[in-house]
């Protein structure tokens, strides 16, 4: 069994107006050092044993429903599950 996880983020040429409103907010609170704040996904999935190609398997997810390939960047890894 293998476990994924991903990390999807916004492209830097996308408005992150929630990782602005963090930045504010922390900025406000005293934290002036903060200079930008990107919001984005961290998923991971339990994929059992299989002969299909795993790196394939989890781009495909990835293009067909975990990010927004037009708006959004991921990566992933891919480690043995304990």
């Amino acid at each position: 069994m293998k476990k994924v996880k991903i990390y999807v983020t916004l492209r830097e040429s996308v408005l992150d107006p929630q990782g602005s409103a963090v930045k504010g907010s922390l900025v406000n609170m005293g934290y002036k050092e903060v200079e930008d704040v990107r919001i984005g996904k961290y998923l991971e999935l339990l994929i059992s044993d299989t002969e299909r190609d795993i790196d394939a398997l989890v781009k495909e997810m990835c293009e067909k429903l975990l990010a927004n390939t037009v708006i959004e960047d991921y990566r992933f890894e891919i480690e043995e599950a304990q």
